[in-house]
């Protein structure tokens, strides 16, 4: 059975993708309010499942007539994803980073869930018992050795 966190995230992208604009605003006690939930549970999904790792610009406006703007980011060309996910890889990639990074490559329909299923593995911190912050250092460099033969194998 799916967790409240994952049935709000799917109709937030569901609203998105059905969407005639580049984005959609919602007021988080309205959604709290259709999901008989506390406004904290609407942000906690969104800061954690609508990041720019995963291919999401959130804005918000706080007040009477606030909001919470939601845009999902696409790019044209599969490879244009790679260079931008390879350029943000440079400075290190925690564990949830290297998470957000695999969910938005199987999104995107880039990798595979087998191929996200492997990449998950070789990143996982039990995999790369290494203290911080050597350890997000290899797990970008990994990460961005995958993502170089995906952008130069594949042709994408």
């Amino acid at each position: 059975m799916r967790n409240i966190s994952d049935v709000i995230e799917g109709y937030l992208k569901q609203v998105i993708e059905l969407s005639e604009r580049d984005h959609i605003e919602i007021k988080r006690s309205e959604v709290a309010e259709k999901f008989q939930c506390v406004p904290s549970q609407i942000n906690y999904v969104i800061n954690t499942r609508f990041t720019v790792d995963r291919g999401y610009l959130v804005e918000s406006k706080r007040g009477g007539g606030g909001y919470i703007r939601i845009k999902r980011i696409r790019l044209h060309k599969k490879s244009d994803v790679l260079a931008e996910i390879i350029e943000r890889l440079e400075q290190g990639a925690t564990q949830s980073m290297a998470e957000d990074i695999v969910f938005r490559l199987l999104d995107e329909e880039i990798i595979s869930k087998r191929e996200a299923k492997l990449m998950l593995s070789a990143v996982d911190r039990s995999t790369l018992l290494l203290p911080l912050p050597l350890r997000d250092e290899v797990r970008s460099r990994i990460l961005i050795a995958m993502l170089f033969s995906l952008k130069f194998q594949s042709n994408v």
